[in-house]
């Protein structure tokens, strides 16, 4: 799709991803566009509303002048409030009119990638008036859009792509995120090591070790003597990472050897997403 092999991946991703939602979503009725969904405060329609916003920005739309309502329970930051805006402005859509936007919007962004010549390290426009790469911003992308296919596979029962390539753009972003949980958040001592085993559609083993200051790295080698071993599966570390579920209500998932409590502290601490 693009000239650029570190970009192509991105754009395989989210093209799986996206055309998996699309043919979720078609078919939907007028209510079910009201349905709760996994991703706290947002129905089906909001997503998809979040999706098209996202998408519509990579194209370089302007954003919509709206005011948000107050009583947004789930907005609780400025990077919230960003996204919002694109959602909030299309509360009162009709089934059709989502529909024929998002099929507009994939269309535009697939013309888009196909005729894409900039290098991945471009920079591009990102939430709140900030700037990233270009590759970042397709790997944001991939990532955001296969983690809102999981929400409405699971809203409406239809599990699938567990192991698609958006899956494993996921894996490697949310990997990212452990030494942050592991040293600051859970306070993991100096010097000391954690295992994160996962199985199940994706399966992958990696070890975050903390420096004598308290600086945490992660790395797919094994450690001979950790604090902490966490096995869990794929879908339930998914879960976890992007907030979309509490540890308590999942803990019968988790196998943990070790110091139990540091465990309990980096499982509660798990979610990476804003």
């Amino acid at each position: 799709m693009t000239v650029h092999p570190s970009l192509q991946t991105y754009a395989e991703a989210w093209t799986h991803s996206i055309e998996a939602i699309s043919e979720l979503v078609t078919p939907l009725v007028e209510g079910e566009w009201n349905r709760r969904t996994p991703c706290p405060g947002w129905s089906v329609r909001d997503i998809v509303s979040h999706l098209i916003g996202m998408e519509c920005e990579m194209l370089g739309d302007p954003r919509p002048i709206h005011s948000l309502p107050r009583d947004l329970y789930h907005v609780t930051s400025e990077f919230a409030r960003y996204m919002e805006m694109q959602v909030d402005v299309r509360r009162h859509h009709t089934a059709p009119e989502m529909t024929s936007e998002l099929e507009y919007t994939i269309i535009r962004r697939q013309r888009q990638l196909r005729n894409e010549t900039r290098s991945p390290d471009t920079m591009v426009r990102a939430p709140l008036g900030a700037e990233q790469t270009l590759e970042l911003a397709l790997r944001m992308r991939a990532f955001d859009t296969w983690v809102h296919e999981q929400d409405l596979r699971t809203t409406f029962r239809r599990p699938g792509n567990l192991d698609s390539p958006g899956a494993l753009v996921t894996r490697d972003v949310l990997v990212q995120g452990l030494p942050k949980v592991v040293a600051k958040d859970a306070g993991a001592p100096a010097n000391s090591a954690v295992v994160f085993d996962v199985h199940g559609p994706v399966e992958f083993m990696r070890t975050v070790r903390v420096d004598a200051d308290g600086r945490g790295t992660v790395d797919g080698t094994p450690s001979l003597g950790p604090l902490a071993t966490i096995g869990l599966d794929w879908e339930t570390y998914v879960r976890l990472a992007c907030g979309r579920v509490r540890y308590e209500a999942v803990a019968d998932q988790v196998k943990v050897d070790g110091d139990q409590a540091l465990a309990d502290a980096i499982l509660r601490n798990f979610a990476v997403t804003p």
